[in-house]
């Protein structure tokens, strides 16, 4: 079954996910990588107001390439996710509710997501062009220094995802390992 949700995502839209579950997601989102991570942190850092407001928000680790010619956005597939760790807790702890990668999570991150209620969903790689397809507004907000890097608002209608880490500790790249272990 896929679960539709809209952000901004609230504790109890992400109480009902379960590490594996299939979700459309829709409303906005922010692109940012891990020189924009590092940017964020420092602003907080520093006592400062964000570029945008993370409660209930949810970050595409993304960086898209540019535009083809009547396109809004070039292709936008997920980048590896451990870039993004040492920021991540942060950002979380501030009312992130969601990251969108690929790749494993580190034990702070998965604690505070636990801890804060925040969820990890995993994205298609290597399916970057159809995943831009579920883009339907692009917006620079900050950090156009950055290029591909820069924060980006994203409206999205239907982006597929699935869980990675729930709120409740469930992790399905250890879940799937283990499983393979006893069908071995």
């Amino acid at each position: 079954m896929v679960k539709h949700l809209t952000t901004p995502l609230t504790n109890e839209d992400l109480e009902s996910l379960r590490s594996g579950d299939k979700v459309l997601l829709s409303g906005v989102i922010y692109s940012a990588r891990d020189a924009a991570h590092a940017r964020l942190v420092k602003l907080l850092d520093e006592g400062k107001d964000l570029p945008f407001d993370l409660k209930g928000q949810v970050i595409y680790y993304v960086g898209p390439t540019p535009a083809k010619p009547g396109k809004i956005i070039g292709s936008a597939g997920p980048t590896t996710s451990y870039r993004m760790d040492p920021y991540a807790p942060r950002l979380i702890e501030q009312g992130l509710k969601g990251m969108i990668g690929k790749g494993s999570r580190s034990e702070k991150v998965k604690e505070a997501m636990r801890k804060h209620k925040a969820v990890y969903f995993g994205a298609v790689g290597g399916a970057a062009a159809l995943i831009a397809e579920r883009i339907k507004e692009v917006e620079l907000i900050a950090y156009e220094d950055l290029g591909t890097e820069a924060i980006r608002r994203l409206v999205v209608k239907d982006f597929p995802l699935i869980v990675v880490n729930d709120i409740y500790g469930g992790d399905l790249y250890e879940e799937g390992q283990s499983l393979y272990r006893k069908n071995k």
